[in-house]
């Protein structure tokens, strides 16, 4: 399948690597990519020649999060929130798991999508932060909940400080820090690993994280919520009010 948003490919042993392509613009995630990420996943959740997937960025950022130019758009906000849903969605639900090789800054809705990989490598490189807060858009919050706890969660959500990978590493928001040009190999190692692990086993585990969660209420309420009642008309209004 061919994509204008991303790139992807297989290796030999059985990891899919997808990566996001738009460099130019620091990977900010737009609907396009959004529905491109979504139509990679479901193609690869019965693929038997996928057993892992890597998600990593092109150029020196991971992603500096959602495309903004689109929320201006106010004749788009609906196909935001529909993009939007279903590919959190898709990511979090995909039953093969999951890796983020976060080989520069993770900024937003970059910063989410890491966090709803199962593990996350970073290069040394990597930044992480949510600064949506300060021009009044609230983050995920629970998704890095689970992973770093509820006191770093709530400050780096409250605040929107950016924090190194040397700081990730130590709050447990990242397992490994590597150098940039030995993040492509050790996230494939890792996945080779992983992949030692029958599919089967593997499959039933990823089910058991996703229905030992309470996901879906936790995002309708931070996500969809939000989207409807808070960000898109933030932007209409800002939009009206700038012409």
């Amino acid at each position: 399948m061919s994509y204008q948003t991303i790139t992807t490919r297989l290796t030999t042993d059985g990891c899919g690597i997808i990566t996001l392509n738009r460099p130019d613009c620091r990977n900010a995630i737009s609907i396009l990519m959004r529905r491109e990420i979504s139509a990679c996943l479901t193609a690869w959740q019965d693929d038997p020649s996928v057993g892992c997937v890597i998600v990593t960025g092109a150029g020196t950022a991971f992603s500096a999060g959602f495309d903004l130019e689109e929320f201006r758009q106010t004749e788009r906000h609906a196909e935001l929130l529909d993009s939007s849903s279903r590919y959190h969605r898709d990511l979090w639900r995909f039953p093969k798991p999951t890796i983020a090789a976060i080989n520069g800054p993770a900024m937003g809705g970059g910063f989410d999508l890491a966090c709803l990989c199962d593990l996350r490598i970073a290069a040394s490189t990597a930044s992480f932060g949510h600064p949506e807060i300060k021009f009044g858009a609230p983050p995920l919050m629970t998704p890095l909940r689970w992973i770093v706890g509820e006191g770093h969660a709530r400050e780096l959500c409250l605040t929107g400080r950016k924090i190194k990978a040397e700081e990730a590493l130590r709050i447990g928001l990242v397992s490994a820090v590597v150098e940039p040009e030995a993040l492509p190999e050790s996230s494939q190692h890792l996945a080779a690993r992983i992949l030692e692990a029958p599919a089967g086993a593997l499959r039933y585990l990823k089910q058991t994280f996703i229905a030992g969660s309470d996901f879906e209420e936790a995002f309708a309420l931070e996500h969809d919520r939000a989207f409807k009642e808070i960000i898109l008309p933030l932007f209409a209004e800002r939009a009206a009010t700038h012409g």
